[in-house]
């Protein structure tokens, strides 16, 4: 009998845990998969939803948030710049932003 007790006592306090991880804010930032744009004539990336505004060249590649670091190209412009932009969102507001219940800030990641 006591140790049922102290068993559930530690599913309870592993519970509890996994419950303030869960609610618990913490740095969000693009994954290292995220689509943008090379613009190869500025030797910078793009964000997928500031292509319209950016004046592109037609040096243009798709790749990778990660290919673009590595070539240490800098974002195209501001609006780029906030695209990529982390923030500090707990698990259960990522949940509902991937869900649609929350707006996403950005649509490119």
């Amino acid at each position: 009998m006591k140790r049922r007790k102290i068993w559930i006592v530690v599913l309870l306090l592993a519970a509890a845990v996994l419950l303030l991880l869960f609610f618990m804010p913490r740095e969000n930032v693009p994954a290292p998969e995220t689509r943008v744009i090379l613009e190869h004539s500025f030797r910078t990336y793009i964000a997928p939803s500031c292509f319209e505004e950016a004046d592109a060249t037609n040096f243009l590649e798709e790749s990778t948030l990660a290919e673009a670091q590595e070539l240490e190209y800098p974002p195209h412009s501001s609006c780029t710049e906030e695209a990529f932009e982390g923030n500090r969102d707990s698990g259960f507001i990522r949940l509902m932003k991937e869900l649609g219940v929350m707006e996403k800030e950005s649509k490119d990641w």
